[in-house]
């Protein structure tokens, strides 16, 4: 199965790394939903939630407050203004580098 690479970091820490089969933000000039295959893209992100649909474990949500959204060669790198990451369990799900 395709699968894209995930990266989200905040101006002041890392937030997450791994591979998911679906990431959907909000970007300045509407709702996106990147799965694998999905052409380059370079986008500034709002203000918002971002959702992801990781390979393994469950779905993960990141509260971020702006900065930019990257796709390209099925990898997603996220660099946010500030960011937090919300689910189950933060320590467990917030992957690692």
């Amino acid at each position: 199965m395709a699968e894209l690479q995930v990266e989200i970091v905040a101006a002041d820490h890392f937030v997450f790394s791994g591979a998911a089969t679906l990431v959907k933000a909000r970007t300045a000039d509407g709702e996106i939903g990147i799965m694998p295959g999905h052409s380059p893209l370079l986008a500034i992100l709002a203000e918002g939630e971002l959702e992801i649909v990781p390979v393994d474990g469950e779905r993960l949500h990141v509260r971020v407050s702006g900065g930019f959204f990257s796709v390209d060669s099925n990898k997603v790198v996220i660099v946010a203004d500030n960011a937090s990451l919300h689910g189950a369990d933060d320590s467990v799900q917030a992957g690692t580098r």
